[in-house]
């Protein structure tokens, strides 16, 4: 009887041993399947700050890089502009120092059909390349549908370039524009800066930026 006892406790034993095996194992498992979750929610977590703080990021840079693209484009109008300016001296001196007598072409394609002498075709001889009538920042595609994204100032029209004159009032060369932006192509850089000028002596300056001004 007393061996059969021993046998039936050590049985017991074994069992009890057995279930709390079985016991922490689940418990383990539970433990790690909770830490796994928390793990994933965590990272997710980051994921979402990760992704705001690139929106944000992206929110301050891209207008900043906007601007700084357009002034480049603004820089290539410049140059255009300056070499419209040489295009225009060069007219000058051949025409017994008169401006040229011409016009911008008609936008409209149900405008009356007119004979006008535009930029492109007077100055023909003198552009070298017809492309730098074509301002890079030009977003109507003015310079496809006129052949010139820049605008002539038609007051001047057979001018002595010496002695300017709009409706009879006398100006200093650099204070009237000769050729300008058709539209602010550069509305980029700022409110008051969309248009370059060329101004008659071929000095380029800002709309809001005059000779002898900052």
């Amino acid at each position: 009887m007393g061996s059969l006892g021993d046998c039936w406790l050590r049985l017991e034993r074994d069992s009890c041993v057995r279930n709390l095996t079985l016991v922490f194992v689940d418990l383990r498992r539970a433990s790690l399947t909770t830490r796994h979750l928390l793990l994933r929610a965590f990272t997710l977590i980051e994921l979402l700050v990760v992704i705001g703080i690139i929106a944000v990021l992206a929110a301050i840079l891209l207008p900043v890089i906007s601007k700084a693209k357009e002034q480049g484009r603004s820089t290539g109008c410049l140059s255009n502009l300056r070499q419209l300016g040489i295009v225009l001296q060069l007219y000058v001196q051949d025409h017994e120092n008169k401006l040229p007598s011409m016009y911008d072409a008609l936008l409209s394609t149900n405008a009356p059909a007119t004979n006008l002498a535009t930029v492109d075709m007077v100055l023909t001889n003198y552009l070298g390349s017809p492309r730098i009538l074509r301002c890079p920042s030009d977003d109507k595609q003015l310079f496809q549908k006129t052949a010139s994204s820049y605008a002539w100032n038609s007051l001047l029209n057979g001018q002595d370039a010496e002695h300017l004159q709009v409706f009879n009032i006398p100006f200093d060369p650099h204070q009237i524009p000769v050729m300008f932006d058709k539209e602010a192509f550069h509305r980029a850089r700022g409110e008051g800066k969309g248009v370059n000028y060329l101004y008659a002596d071929g000095h380029i300056k800002n709309l809001l930026v005059l000779e002898g001004m900052k």
